[in-house]
């Protein structure tokens, strides 16, 4: 099945997968590893359809069986696919576009549908504003100076050749924040706001000792 064309042909109804503690940007590739039986129902309807999936954080507790979800979310379409030996499903989202929650949808599938509306980020779908030259500098300085009061490291080749729209979304993704920090990020309406939110949350932050190394 080719991909949309135009946001207009995304769909309005959208299977949810609640995620606790991640967000789909637009242009972003998240890997996921599904083995619940109501999600794999749910790739397999989506392998068999229209391949997309809605992505959407829970509010409070995400291992409740129908936990309340943040309205906006980010849908995207399973680019990437195979099953393991044991029953689960390896498969990659690229993101598409965010939306906006209408309503849950009353449904006889053992995972979660809504309608969405797609109008307050219908920017998603053209390239991201890029950062101006001290916004960029201001993220870089930023998350060196976060990184070393937390102990971590990073690849700075990587960092210094990273498009703009990659880093900040990158780093929104993998940095220690808590959901609805995370979740400020995604509802950021341009690449500069999500860039000025990112510096604020990474100035402030605790950060996380889980992990000694940020690629």
């Amino acid at each position: 099945m080719q991909p949309p064309a135009t946001i207009a042909d995304l769909p309005t109804r959208v299977r949810l997968f609640p995620l606790g503690g991640a967000v789909l940007m637009p242009r972003a590739v998240m890997p996921l590893n599904i083995f619940e039986p109501r999600y794999l129902a749910m790739v397999r309807d989506a392998m068999a359809s229209d391949l997309m999936v809605g992505i959407l954080q829970p509010r409070g507790d995400w291992e409740e069986d129908k936990p309340d979800l943040f309205s906006v979310g980010g849908v995207g379409r399973i680019s990437q696919y195979s099953e393991s030996g044991d029953g689960r499903f390896l498969i990659a989202i690229t993101g598409l576009a965010r939306f906006r929650m209408v309503q849950e949808l009353s449904v006889t599938t053992p995972y979660r549908q809504a309608e969405v509306d797609y109008a307050p980020y219908a920017a998603d779908w053209s390239p991201a504003i890029p950062l101006a030259p001290v916004a960029r500098a201001s993220v870089e300085a930023t998350l060196k100076a976060y990184l070393e009061a937390q102990g971590l490291s990073a690849d700075w080749d990587a960092v210094k050749s990273a498009d703009d729209e990659s880093l900040v979304n990158t780093l929104s993704v993998v940095c220690p924040f808590v959901p609805a920090e995370r979740q400020a990020l995604l509802e950021a309406t341009t690449l500069p706001e999500r860039a000025s939110t990112l510096t604020t949350l990474m100035a402030f932050s605790q950060g996380s000792d889980s992990d000694n190394t940020l690629q």
